[in-house]
């Protein structure tokens, strides 16, 4: 598997020891790409009740949206509001994924916005139960996507399982990231999280970065021996 493999008691608060860290190392321009899900949201609430962290230098940008309405329950960026932007200090910029119209028409406009950054600075991506991360599904179109300046593309399920269309970064956006931070938590993960490290051709195995980190906790990691602890 691509990246390093890190065991921690907890990955949400381990997370959030890596976005201050980042927040830190880039006070005037870090880029945060955030992700959606359960671990997610954890890791965002353990983020928000970092005290003492200047926020004014922070971008907000997501990693992968569902296309429905901001108020949705189902969107990515209405949970990230509600446990994170709603806790901490101004941020610099907040930029949702998906306000309306067609999913190829808000994934055009994300990939203007994208293509006009240095890089991606710290992207977080979560891991499904079939494999994906961000909305890049097992046999969908966007694994297909060769282009390394096509950043953001709009992206289904073709299983079915993962409902609404979405809007999600591409490999090549990703690859843009300074770091990549992937957070695996629970049992429910550990089949998924096993067969990548088994070698396995699943969605998230196909990640690269310039600095790929997984944190995975012990319910999660299986038979798997990290890296690090810690």
């Amino acid at each position: 598997m691509n990246g390093t493999v890190r065991l921690v008691d907890s990955v949400s608060d381990s997370f959030a020891a890596l976005v201050v860290e980042e927040i830190i190392a880039s006070p005037d321009s870090c880029r945060l790409f955030l992700s959606g899900g359960g671990t997610a949201e954890e890791c965002y609430q353990a983020v928000a009740a970092r005290p003492g962290v200047d926020w004014s230098g922070v971008d907000i940008y997501l990693g992968d949206e569902r296309c429905v309405p901001p108020d949705d329950p189902d969107a990515n960026h209405r949970m990230i509001t509600s446990v994170l932007l709603d806790h901490v200090g101004p941020v610099h910029g907040d930029h949702p994924m998906f306000t309306g119209g067609t999913p190829a028409g808000a994934a055009d406009a994300y990939q203007e916005l994208v293509a006009a950054l240095p890089d991606l600075g710290l992207v977080h991506l979560g891991l499904g139960p079939d494999g994906h991360t961000a909305s890049l599904f097992p046999g969908s179109a966007a694994l297909d996507i060769t282009d390394p300046d096509r950043a953001v593309v709009a992206n289904r399920d073709p299983n079915g399982v993962n409902p609404h269309d979405r809007v999600t970064l591409t490999y090549g956006g990703i690859a843009r990231a300074r770091r990549v931070v992937f957070t695996v938590s629970g049992a429910s993960k550990q089949d998924p999280f096993n067969r990548i490290a088994a070698g396995e051709d699943l969605p998230a195995a196909r990640v690269h970065g310039g600095d790929v980190l997984w944190l995975v906790d012990s319910d999660a990691i299986g038979d798997v021996t990290p890296d690090e602890v810690g």
